[in-house]
């Protein structure tokens, strides 16, 4: 068994600011996105989210990425095919029983509103950097997309 080496102190240091940096950002853009007049909460942004980005995923699949129990799941789901946000896509005929989930014009429209309203929030933000601060977070971005693999 190898022992991994000992962390430098300034690399957790560094680890700790970091986080916390990230965390208060993206509880801004969040709240950005909250105060939308759609009225969905937290997790249905979520779920619509998750679901444009894996059209025709499954109920159980996505209550299992979610971590939620699957009658949990389909409530949060009727929510949203009662306000026209997603509905079932025609069952498989190879596995009738699993029918995948998409969004509706509606529910692409919601999700597409809710990132454009996060986009230009953060946007502006940026907009008020010095540009040795902006060019300073172009290069951050290369070593952030790295540690993200």
């Amino acid at each position: 068994m190898t022992k991994e080496p000992a962390i430098p102190k300034e690399a957790v240091a560094l680890a700790d600011e970091l986080r916390t940096a990230l965390h208060h950002v993206f509880r801004r853009i969040r709240q950005e996105g909250d105060s939308d007049p759609h009225g969905l909460t937290l997790q249905h942004k979520l779920l619509l989210s998750t679901i444009s980005k894996a059209p025709g995923i499954g109920v159980a699949e996505l209550a299992r990425m979610e971590k939620l129990r699957g009658p949990t799941m389909s409530g949060h789901i009727k929510a949203l095919e009662n306000a026209g946000l997603v509905r079932r896509a025609v069952p498989n005929p190879e596995d009738r029983r699993r029918v995948g989930l998409l969004l509706t014009p509606q529910g692409e429209a919601v999700i597409e509103d809710i990132r454009s309203r996060r986009l230009d929030w953060l946007a502006r933000k940026l907009a008020q950097l010095p540009p040795d601060g902006a060019q300073a977070l172009r290069h951050a971005i290369q070593y952030l997309n790295e540690i993200g693999e």
